[in-house]
């Protein structure tokens, strides 16, 4: 399509609240607007985003199409800034199944995408000016991590996972993996073999959130499992030869709904009803080393947190310093150590701050949203 071609609308079924899901997808498919959000989302990709967050934009841009097609809005000329207010306020007096509302930071993931589209439709002359550049954004908060997983209760999960058999020794190389790393729901999936070296103890994830590369050690214990599920795990469920280093009963690279059903699963079979799946190991990382002494500059490296906060700038950290920190601050290693230097004072054994903890375990609440809460 040129710059500045029209699409042709034509005035959609109307949308039963409540009707059949598939009713509904027959819809927003047919719905004009639906055309101009895949054009957009081929000029994402095309201009480098991630597939994740095209991904988490389609869902919100979809829901507010949904919300046109109910009240017969099929032109994106004739949206207004009061009709996008409208919405705005829609989603505010929304209520969920269990008669909760939706949260700020879930309202301003369903709005934060329109701005983007319709900026996108006023440069590409689809429309000749943009509704939503005043729109006023919900502020999300800081919000601390509402369930946090003790020591134990993470090792009475990890210990759920028996190695006798190859799915085993995988889930538990998996369970070591993200407790001792940290790692997001959908970076775990996105490693390959290359990227983890259990010489050195160390992980390259590459494109975490935000598209950043960063280098994160890896502890002795769960090296010795990954190294364990490498040598006697993985070759018997591999069917195909791939990269991926974590595979499932099928032979795949696993997927991230894969490895948060598993974490629920250990779960349950440890008895422990919390909401949340992997970002509660990654959560308990985070707490349990600033319990221990980690600095906030280091766990802020180690997750790959850009910030904690927009008044805070903090150093960057050495991998063989984020190593060392790791080792000394980590409840899960083979074996703790007894007296001597624990190493750089100002990165261990310094209580962190009320404040940047605070900011520290609420930009770990805010991930929470985009790994697996979106509703």
């Amino acid at each position: 399509m040129q710059k500045g071609q029209r699409i042709k609308t034509r005035r959609p079924a109307a949308v039963k609240p409540g009707g059949p899901n598939k009713q509904r997808d027959r819809t927003l498919d047919a719905h004009p607007l639906t055309r101009y959000m895949e054009l957009h989302f081929e000029w994402m990709l095309v201009t480098g985003y991630a597939e994740d967050t095209v991904r988490a934009r389609r869902s919100a841009l979809k829901r507010f199409i949904g919300w046109c097609a109910e009240r017969s809005i099929v032109d994106p000329r004739t949206i207004t800034r009061p009709i996008i207010e409208r919405y705005q306020r829609h989603l505010f007096y929304y209520r969920k199944e269990d008669g909760n509302p939706l949260t700020l930071g879930t309202q301003h993931g369903f709005l934060a995408p329109l701005k983007t589209f319709f900026k996108w439709l006023t440069r590409e002359n689809h429309i000749a000016f943009n509704p939503a550049s005043e729109l006023e954004l919900p502020r999300k908060g800081r919000q601390l991590p509402r369930t946090i997983l003790s020591v134990a209760e993470v090792e009475a999960i990890i210990n759920e996972a028996n190695p006798a058999n190859a799915q085993g020794l995988r889930d538990r190389a998996m369970l070591e993996t993200l407790y001792s790393t940290g790692l997001r729901r959908m970076e775990l999936p996105n490693l390959m073999l290359y990227d983890v070296d259990l010489a050195r103890r160390v992980v390259f994830v590459r494109e975490g959130k935000g598209r950043r590369d960063r280098v994160i050690p890896i502890g002795a214990r769960a090296a010795a499992w990954v190294e364990k599920y490498l040598m006697e795990g993985r070759p018997q469920l591999l069917t195909v030869e791939h990269d991926a280093l974590f595979v499932s009963d099928y032979g795949e690279a696993v997927s991230g709904e894969f490895v948060a059903a598993k974490v629920r699963r250990y779960m349950a079979f440890a008895g422990i009803d919390k909401p949340g799946a992997v970002h509660l190991l990654r959560h308990a990382c985070a707490t349990h080393m600033l319990e221990g002494g980690a600095d906030t500059r280091f766990i802020q490296a180690m997750l790959g947190h850009a910030n904690l906060a927009t008044t805070q700038i903090y150093t960057h950290v050495s991998i063989d310093k984020l190593k060392e920190i790791h080792a000394a601050t980590h409840p899960a290693r083979l074996e703790r150590r007894q007296g001597g230097e624990r190493g750089d004072g100002d990165l261990i054994d310094r209580p962190a701050s009320s404040a940047a903890s605070s900011a520290l375990l609420a930009a770990l609440e805010a991930d929470e949203s985009d790994d697996e809460d979106a509703p």
